[in-house]
This record gives structure tokens, C-alpha cells and sequence, in this order.
């Protein structure tokens, strides 16, 4: 597709067209910097749970040099907040454990409402690109004699037209597939932090 073909789809959609694809690029660039977040989060929570259940129960220098190890990771705050409260009862360093749980929660919702408007607003502008780009096929239609050629302009008009229709859906395709990915990886992000609550206040409360 040449340059002329693609500003002659964007009159045709009113201009909509450019900022479809401006929106898909945004969709795209937080679709690759999640994935690779959402890797790294469900990852290091898997290896961190298989640490903490080789810990030897009430040896806090061991949980300190886990600490120390997961230092880049998402999960360290829950190890700070247990070994900040290793002189509490079990009950309150739960509770210390749950707020720094909920206070790493928005990083794991960060971007997702990028691609939860794309799933709503391209399909929307993709069909007023459409209306826009039906509207100036019909005007050529009242503009004409009402003969076969002028026929024919039309409804090629109107497919071009729905060119905008195809792209929103494209878009809103793309966004709500890993969306959905996305909200299972959260799911499963969380899930790993309430187990690794369970286990950090076993390993400073529990008996061996």
C-alpha cells in the first residue's frame, strides 16, 4: 500500500484512520512492555515460593539473605514487611504483609486501561470512519446523473469506507485477546502473593 493509497483511506474515514493507527501502536507498545513484565513478576514469584518452602522455619538470617536476593522483584516488599514485623504476632504481621501487598497491587494494573479502551473506543471509531466515508459516497451519488459509472463509484465508496470498520475491529481483536491474557497473569500474580503471605508468617510463627 503507497503513500497515496493510505491518505486517500484516511479522507475516506475522516481523518480517523491515522489516529486508528496511532491507537494500535499504543495498544502494541503496552501489550510488549506487559508481557515482558508480567513475565518477570510470575516468574520470580514461582522461584520465590520454592525458596521459602526449603527455609527452615523461624530463621530469619536465611529469609534476610532471601530478601537481599530478590531485591529487583515485585515480591520483595511482602519479604520486607514479615521481616519488619518478625517481633509481632502472627495476626499483625499478616496484616503488615496484606498492606504491602495492596500497595504493589497498581503495578500489576498498570497500562491494562489502555487496552481495555482500545477494546471499546477502535471498534466505535471505526464505525464513524465508515459513516463519514458513506456519507461522501452518497454525495457523489447526488452530485451525478445517476448513471451505472456514477453507480459503481459508490459503491466502491462505501467498501473503501469500511475499511475504518475492519481496522477498529482489527484493534479491539488484538487488545481484547491479550487483555484477557493479561488479567489471568494478575490473577495469578495475586495468587502467588496471598500463598507467599501464608508461608512468610509460617516460617516466623509455624513449628518446624
Amino acid at each position: 500500500m503507497d503513500f497515496e493509497t493510505i491518505i486517500y483511506f484516511s479522507k475516506m474515514s475522516g481523518g480517523l484512520l491515522p489516529l486508528m493507527g496511532l491507537l494500535l501502536l499504543v495498544t502494541i507498545i503496552v501489550i510488549l512492555e506487559r508481557l515482558y513484565f508480567y513475565h518477570r513478576v510470575v516468574r520470580s514469584g514461582s522461584t520465590l515460593e520454592h525458596d521459602l518452602n526449603v527455609i527452615e522455619y523461624q530463621n530469619a538470617d536465611q529469609l534476610k539473605k532471601l530478601e537481599e536476593h530478590y531485591d529487583a522483584t515485585l515480591q520483595v516488599a511482602l519479604i520486607k514487611a514479615a521481616t519488619s514485623a518478625k517481633g509481632n504476632d502472627a495476626e499483625e504481621m499478616g496484616r503488615k504483609i496484606e498492606e504491602s501487598i495492596m500497595w504493589e497491587l497498581p503495578k500489576l494494573d498498570r497500562g491494562i486501561w489502555v487496552l481495555d479502551t482500545s477494546v471499546t473506543l477502535a471498534p466505535l471509531m471505526g464505525l464513524l470512519g465508515t459513516i463519514i466515508g458513506m456519507v461522501h459516497a452518497f454525495d457523489i451519488l447526488g452530485t451525478t446523473d445517476g448513471t451505472g459509472s456514477s453507480t459503481k463509484m459508490v459503491t466502491g465508496g462505501i467498501a473503501e469506507a469500511l475499511v475504518a470498520t475492519g481496522a477498529g475491529l482489527l484493534i479491539a481483536i488484538v487488545a481484547v485477546l491479550f487483555l484477557n491474557h493479561f488479567n489471568k497473569r494478575i490473577r495469578v500474580a495475586v495468587h502467588q502473593m496471598d500463598l507467599m503471605k501464608t508461608m512468610l508468617i509460617n516460617r516466623f510463627h509455624g513449628n518446624p
